[in-house]
């Protein structure tokens, strides 16, 4: 009759563990007892969000600028995030020489609060002219719900686990809790991780914006004709441009090398018109 209370800790263990399966039972019972909308209050009742505020989005956009100075405006829309309260996760800047006027490309991907960013894109027609504009927006409330479910029965199996670890009568009883504990901690750590992972994406959306110099067509290719006529005109703009640089860049060549042309030109007229000599002939005695 000594063994009974070790008996019973244990078979009390195995129901726990059986109960409280891991995340994947309180997963179902998340989805099968609220559906989509269904959250699990302190108490274990499910509740539903009480109204499209109390939804979680996860928003992300894209923009694509024409600029005359790609590196500048860079510069400059990363003023604009910092001042909108948010940073710049990631910049890069890319030359191109003999392409593009030699101005590159930049791109960048930045993070701003989510109900700052739909003023950020108005601002960047502060920077230059914008284009290709994309925004998605994606609903992960059932996802944070089944997070937020999960989770708090992890940190309940945890608790009991810990309570069983204190009251634990034998050796074998006390290291069947503690592996069931360390399997439940890292299970709630890897849980908790996600969800701080997913609130930081509803807190923060994400933009990703390319800036190219004027008369370079977008990723994408223009929307519409007029943005096509724009991107034509600016095109010849630029290969005008271009060309006017490479004229001046070869013009002192060009002067020396005519000045070398008509010299030679001049040499050889004055070979051709050197009157031949005439050959002699020996005399007859």
């Amino acid at each position: 009759m000594r063994r009974s209370p070790s008996v019973a800790v244990l078979a009390l263990a195995l129901v726990l563990l059986v109960g409280c399966s891991g995340p994947g039972s309180s997963s179902s019972s998340a989805d099968s007892g609220g559906g989509a909308g269904a959250a699990v209050a302190p108490g274990g009742a499910p509740n539903a969000p009480d109204s499209d505020a109390d939804r979680q989005v996860v928003t992300t956009a894209t923009a694509s600028v024409s600029v005359e100075d790609p590196s500048a405006g860079a510069q400059r829309v990363s003023e604009l995030v910092e001042a909108a309260g948010g940073r710049v996760d990631q910049r890069s800047e890319q030359a191109s020489p003999g392409k593009n006027g030699g101005q590159g490309v930049a791109d960048l991907v930045v993070r701003v609060p989510a109900d700052a960013l739909t003023g950020l894109l108005a601002d960047l027609e502060k920077v230059g002219d914008v284009a290709n504009v994309s925004v998605s927006r994606s609903d992960v409330t059932a996802k944070t719900v089944d997070l937020d479910a999960r989770i708090s029965a992890l940190q309940t199996s945890v608790t009991r686990l810990q309570g069983l670890m204190n009251g634990a009568a034998s050796t074998a009883d006390l290291l069947t809790a503690e592996k069931a504990l360390s399997e439940r901690q890292a299970d709630l750590e890897s849980l908790q991780s996600q969800r701080a992972l997913l609130a930081d994406q509803v807190e923060l959306s994400t933009l990703t914006v390319h800036l190219a110099p004027f008369g370079v067509a977008p990723p994408g290719g223009p929307n519409g004709f007029v943005d096509a006529l724009a991107t034509g005109w600016r095109s010849l703009v630029s290969v005008l441009h271009g060309a006017v640089i490479v004229v001046g860049v070869l013009l002192p060549w060009l002067v020396i090398a005519a000045l070398v042309a008509a010299a030679v030109l001049v040499l050889l007229r004055r070979l051709r018109r050197r009157p031949a000599v005439p050959a002699t002939t020996p005399h007859q005695a």
